[in-house]
């Protein structure tokens, strides 16, 4: 099955902003390699879907070795895969925390160290993670530490891991959305969440995707957190 298209792999990918990604990858020709706890085999022959917990840590090398062996090779990884638990910090339980900590920082470890490890040999690649405004804009109208705390890891990890990497033909970016209209969020919430933003609106899965997409398409871009949020950081 190997050829000469790009092949991305993104996490989260069975519904919201990772089925956006997922959808905008192929139409732009490249083979993709989506993985979530549901995800369900795909009919299309430029879809491998693989099944997993990425917090587990063998799930991440498992995806990657995957795509190597059905593709190839492996261009972009997308971390998309994230939890987010609003609260108050001290009602936050040991089993949120865990769960937070599993899937948003564990997820985006084992991923990209099996993914920068494959990309080495290849001599190239990008990795551009999903962090969240939160990080540097929080706001007491929805705590929300838990979010901050392994979220703000991922946008200094990108940092870290652009400068370690940036002699090796490996780019490493990340997008850090405001409050996106998608499942996670009820419609009876999307007025208040809204005003969150000084633009009034909700932001919308093809603002994230589009981010991305420009972040994957340039060479010269790299350790950078794009906000998509609204102007949300920019405050109110």
């Amino acid at each position: 099955m190997n050829d000469l298209r790009k092949v991305a792999v993104v996490t989260g990918a069975s519904q919201g902003i990772g089925a956006g990604i997922v959808e905008a990858f192929l139409e732009r020709g490249y083979r993709v390699v989506a993985t979530s706890r549901s995800i369900k085999p795909s009919d299309n022959p430029d879809v491998l879907a693989v099944a997993g917990d990425i917090g587990d840590p063998a799930t991440g090398p498992k995806v990657i070795e995957a795509a190597q062996k059905a593709f190839g090779r492996i261009d972009t990884l997308v971390n998309n895969a994230g939890i987010f638990i609003a609260s108050p910090f001290t009602s936050y339980t040991a089993e949120q925390y865990a769960d937070v900590v599993s899937t948003n920082l564990n997820g985006f470890f084992y991923t990209t160290q099996a993914a920068i490890a494959a990309m080495e040999k290849q001599g190239s690649g990008h990795i551009v993670s999903i962090t969240t405004t939160l990080v540097d804009n929080p706001t007491s109208q929805v705590p929300s530490v838990l979010a901050s705390l392994t979220k703000g890891g991922i946008a200094a990890a990108t940092k870290n891991l652009a400068v370690e990497y940036a002699t090796r033909g490996i780019r490493v970016n990340a997008v850090s959305p405001g409050i996106i209209k998608t499942p996670m969020h009820s419609p009876e919430t999307h007025e208040f969440l809204a005003t969150l933003h000084p633009v009034g609106r909700l932001g919308e899965v093809s603002d994230v995707v589009d981010a991305i997409l420009y972040l994957d398409h340039a060479p010269f871009v790299t350790g950078e957190i794009l906000h998509v949020d609204g102007g949300q950081v920019a405050g109110h």
